[in-house]
């Protein structure tokens, strides 16, 4: 199986299984903290670096009492041991703190709260098969290559050499007999603490691991001789606590959801070795902590309001990969804009040696569609100027490349049978079908990427003028004009009151009622004399639960809410059905979309899974989860971002000096206060309760405009002259 074709759901990880995330490592492990069997484990990049980490004590588990997580790279374990003394019964509590981040520190501690010493041996196994994360997620983890294992003193080192490839990890256990217990198949050891625990009194140890890449050993994000305080992953959750917005209401349960939000969307940056000032966000742990286009980019879109700095580094970093030759293996195609970055040896073989998969539709014209909001929301002009560049080349690619038949559409069809069938949001094998079930057959135009590559249009117009070029923006404005007349024209179904979900190889118009429309609301390229239709649909009993939008109408033949795109809920979709219903002036639809996504937060302890099961509630109390589903996950954390962003009615065009704010927030969410959302080089602090809406921190010159008002895509005030960026900056201070 190749590892760019999932046809199979990965492998459970099991009931209550907790995950840590630092960066793109991760750990996935019991709620006792042991790795067990199946996808278990500690992952470096893309490979599994700890297959079992199981702690025992006088040969037995502790039973599990709680499992925490106070920070998303930290978990502490809390379980006891009943013993039975001469004279009394007690029990040992054991206490696993543990630390995720390049490898992995443990910190081991037990107490005896009894009168009498006691004597304990402690034990640790550990073993390491270093499977590429592919292998892991499906469930076909095959040993292979030469193994090494080798004790020396207190460190143990467990190594891994295949296909010219070199993954090791060294334990280092102070104070333990290290024993290597592997062989030609297996990579194991057993660590070994024979201790007197005192009486009212504890024990305790560290314990750290860290991976080795090709030789080289990559240094520790919570070495032994540093204060966890001033560890990288430390220090950088801190600062980025530290200038994200911080919102106050009296909703408990929303204070609680804006809460994991924050830290959830911290945890999940990915910094470039190359550029390790830059940031971008990983797709979702545990099975893609890398960079996705698709999901890297609307990410940092929904958190613009968090950090702009999120959308300069995801931009950036994707323009660094941006596709230069054809080559079918990968897809890339020079302009495209990746569709996902692997560093593990099976998906690099899998490739003919790259890491690089290239197979998407729409994370190219969803870049050009980033950079010009990056640009509305004041960023420096220089940054702006220096992608300018590469946002040419990927409108240039859904010209030569994305256009495959000239029709204006943007198409896909993969190159080989190693690439994605589906490369639009809905990527599953039957993710695109027809109201009877049918599947659509490649090449397939998706309603909703139209929809980007319009905005795509309108943003590089906006770049345009904001930057003198008033020809070409208007060339821009024109080309979009003419896809949304033929778009609205092919794809508009009169007797369903929908647009199609997409085009097939026939032109056919794929007629299934799906959630994919509402994006299209978010990006303007539906004609107003149909809108109301498409949200009277998206609000009806058939696809709107009680708990969101299902991917796909109840009545359709494909239907399922136990799929994973054929009827289930997905909040970041959601996310972009409320600001399309909201763009369109449909106010009530999107507070009761916006809500129920609140409400089943709550119900998931504050955070939004990838998706969950599409059951309407009248059916269950609470939403069902979805078996597979990622947590965290990057869009899905941004979601609750964008729901508030597009209550507030929060809209800045910081180089047309505007900024438009009129909030709609349902009235148990006030009073609100956000403070220090990022807006060009400065903080706005907004507050809304009964008696108006206040702001603090505008800049100078800028306009602040509370009336409502419907564009569609439009300028937000078509007659006001943009700054022209040249030398100076977009909002003069």
């Amino acid at each position: 199986m190749s590892a760019w074709t999932p046809d199979s759901e990965p492998v459970r990880a099991g009931s209550g299984a907790i995950t840590l995330v630092e960066g793109s490592s991760f750990c996935v492990c019991t709620p006792s903290g042991d790795l067990g069997a199946g996808p278990h484990g500690v992952f470096f990049r893309d490979t599994r670096i700890l297959s079992r980490w199981d702690l025992r004590v006088d040969g037995e588990p502790p039973e599990p009492l709680a499992a925490m997580t106070p920070e998303p790279y930290r978990g502490t374990f809390l379980g006891r041991l009943p013993r039975r003394t001469g004279r009394s019964d007690t029990n040992l509590l054991v206490q696993r703190e543990r630390w995720v981040g390049n490898g992995m520190r443990e910190d081991v501690t037990i107490r005896n709260p009894g009168a009498e010493s006691t004597a304990v041996t402690v034990t640790v196994a550990v073993e390491a098969d270093f499977a590429d994360l592919f292998e892991v997620k499906e469930g076909r983890v095959a040993l292979r290559g030469e193994w090494r294992v080798h004790a020396q003193g207190e460190r143990l080192l467990l190594d891994q050499r295949w296909r010219g490839r070199q993954r090791g990890t060294f334990i280092d256990a102070p104070g333990a007999a290290v024993m290597a217990v592997g062989g030609v198949d297996r990579n194991a050891g057993l660590l070994t603490f024979t201790v007197v625990v005192p009486a009212r009194g504890h024990w305790s140890t560290s314990l750290l691991v860290r991976p080795v890449v090709d030789e080289e050993d990559v240094e520790a994000s919570f070495p032994l001789d540093r204060p966890l305080a001033e560890s990288t992953p430390a220090m950088r959750l801190r600062r980025w606590h530290e200038r994200t917005p911080l919102a106050t209401t009296g909703h408990e349960g929303l204070r609680q959801v804006l809460r994991r939000t924050q830290q959830d969307l911290g945890a999940l940056r990915i910094f470039d070795p190359d550029e390790p000032t830059l940031a971008a966000v990983a797709a979702g742990a545990p099975w893609f902590m890398a960079l996705f286009g698709r999901d890297s980019l609307l990410t940092a879109y929904m958190a613009l309001p968090v950090d702009q700095s999120l959308a300069l580094g995801t931009l950036r970093t994707l323009a660094r990969r941006q596709g230069r030759v054809v080559d079918p293996l990968t897809e890339e195609e020079p302009g495209r804009i990746l569709h996902e970055v692997r560093l593990g040896v099976d998906a690099g073989l899998s490739l003919g040696g790259g890491s690089t998969y290239y197979g998407t539709a729409d994370a190219t014209p969803l870049f050009v569609l980033l950079l010009g909001q990056l640009a509305r929301w004041g960023a420096d002009p220089a940054d702006i100027r220096d992608l300018l560049p590469h946002a040419d080349r990927a409108l240039e690619w859904v010209a030569a490349h994305g256009d495959r038949d000239g029709d204006g559409f943007v198409e896909y069809q993969r190159a080989t049978d190693r690439g994605l069938q589906n490369q639009g949001w809905k990527d599953s094998w039957d993710g695109i079908n027809f109201a009877d079930g049918r599947l659509a057959e490649a090449p397939i135009a998706l309603c909703e990427v139209q929809g980007y590559v319009y905005d795509a249009y309108l943003s590089r117009a906006q770049l345009a003028r904001e930057f003198g070029q008033g020809e070409q923006a208007d060339g821009w404005r024109d080309r979009a004009a003419a896809l949304k007349a033929d778009f609205n024209e092919r794809f508009w179904l009169p007797d369903r009151g929908w647009y199609a979900i997409a085009l097939d190889r026939d032109k056919k118009p794929v007629d299934a009622c799906a959630s994919n429309m509402g994006h299209c609301l978010w990006s303007g390229i539906v004609e107003e004399d149909k809108a109301a239709q498409v949200a009277e649909h998206l609000l009806s009993p058939a696809m709107f639960t009680g708990w969101g939008v299902r991917t796909l109408a109840s009545t359709m033949g494909a239907y399922d809410p136990v799929s994973y795109h054929n009827g289930s809920v997905w909040p970041h979709d959601n996310a972009l059905v409320v600001a399309g219903l909201m763009r369109y002036g449909f106010v009530k639809e999107a507070q009761r979309v916006a809500e129920a996504l609140f409400e089943a937060a709550q119900l998931f302890g504050g955070r939004l899974p990838e998706l969950f099961c599409g059951f309407d509630r009248t059916e269950y109390p609470e939403p069902v989860p979805y078996p597979t589903s990622c947590s965290p996950q990057a869009w899905a954390a941004a979601t609750p971002v964008q729901l508030i962003r597009t209550l507030l009615r929060f809209d800045p065009w910081m180089p047309r000096r505007c900024l438009w704010v009129a909030p709609v927030l349902p009235p148990d969410f006030t009073p609100m206060r956000i403070g220090g959302v990022s807006l060009g080089a400065g903080r706005v602090n907004i507050e809304v309760s009964e008696q108006g809406t206040t702001l603090e921190g505008v800049p100078e010159g800028v306009q602040v405009l509370t009336e409502p008002y419907e564009h569609h895509g439009e300028p937000l005030m078509p007659d006001a002259e943009p700054v022209v960026v040249g030398s100076e900056p977009a909002v003069p201070a």
